[in-house]
């Protein structure tokens, strides 16, 4: 059993207590408009192609065995639809301007790396995180890593949106001390339009969740214009209110970093440029928060 991660983060100080390694498992099944890690949506390996260091030099087309790159005029052009993601043009690049993203670990691999910093942990008060995309979708593999990290005595920290089913969470929630969870609204319609999927079973869920007496940490992205309004940020903290559980909630106010990250892969439609929420909101919201603890 082997487990696509795109990214492995160490010495994280943002994602949970401590100094942590975040393990950044690839596949979202909610696909947020201003998704950050665009490239943890898709559930399988991608090409990242940086156009700034590409020398056009035509080496990536004459290694490619199904014609999916090809130089026109001097120019790089890739037939998305050709590509088999088999890797050969990366190491072909002598610019670095192409990249496979999303590798598949087994949990011993995985585990390797996590342990490495086992000192950092236990000094720090930290641990691992796992997040995403969606860990929750490879909940098999998972699962065999909270374990091997509860066994180590590791803190373990789960970062999901919950859009899965009850029984996939319950399953693991034995062997997570913390949950990261990512509230991007209250009102179902405007989640449908902004997320590509409602929210009565991630609501639902949370609610389950916090009457299972792990601590929780509420992550609210927001975006001007989408979720900023009062009336959603009420609704929220009024949703929030009698959480025994509930440690912290964190407010994300929007940045353009996908934005960037969307241009990089020909695989993924350009994602379009928000705006980042008035600073006074964010005090306002706070306060309701507060109010609500």
């Amino acid at each position: 059993m082997k487990g696509l991660i795109f990214n492995i983060q160490r010495f994280s100080t943002k994602d949970g207590p401590g100094i942590r390694t975040t393990v950044f498992f690839k596949g979202c099944n909610v696909n947020c408009a201003w998704c950050h890690n665009p490239e943890s949506i898709d559930g399988d390996l991608m090409l990242r192609f940086d156009s700034k260091r590409c020398i056009n030099c035509g080496r990536c087309a004459e290694v490619c065995r199904y014609s999916a790159t090809e130089m026109i005029e001097g120019r790089r052009l890739y037939h998305l639809e050709k590509c088999t993601l088999c890797g050969d043009c990366v190491p072909a690049c002598g610019e670095g301007a192409l990249e496979m993203v999303g590798k598949n670990y087994t949990a011993e691999e995985l585990y390797s790396i996590i342990i490495k910093d086992e000192d950092f942990y236990r000094e720090s008060g930290g641990g691992v995180t796992f997040s995403g995309g969606e860990p929750l979708l490879q909940q098999e593999f998972l699962l065999d890593m909270l374990k091997r990290c509860k066994a180590a005595g590791l803190h373990t920290s789960l970062d999901t949106a919950l859009n899965v089913e009850w029984s996939s969470i319950e399953e693991v929630l034995p062997w997570v001390d913390l949950v990261l969870l990512d509230i991007k609204g209250m009102n179902s319609e405007r989640h449908l339009r902004n997320t590509g999927v409602s929210n009565e079973k991630i609501l639902e869920n949370a609610e389950k969740l916090s009457a299972t007496g792990v601590e929780i940490i509420v992550r609210m992205p927001i975006v001007k214009g989408l979720n900023d309004s009062i009336e959603e940020l009420r609704a929220a903290a009024a949703f929030l209110k009698d959480w025994q559980n509930l440690s912290a909630v964190e407010l994300l106010p929007y940045h353009s970093l996908g934005v960037d990250k969307s241009s990089e892969y020909e695989a993924l439609e350009a994602q379009k440029r928000f705006e980042a929420p008035d600073s006074d909101l964010i005090d306002k919201a706070r306060e309701l928060f507060n109010r609500s603890e």
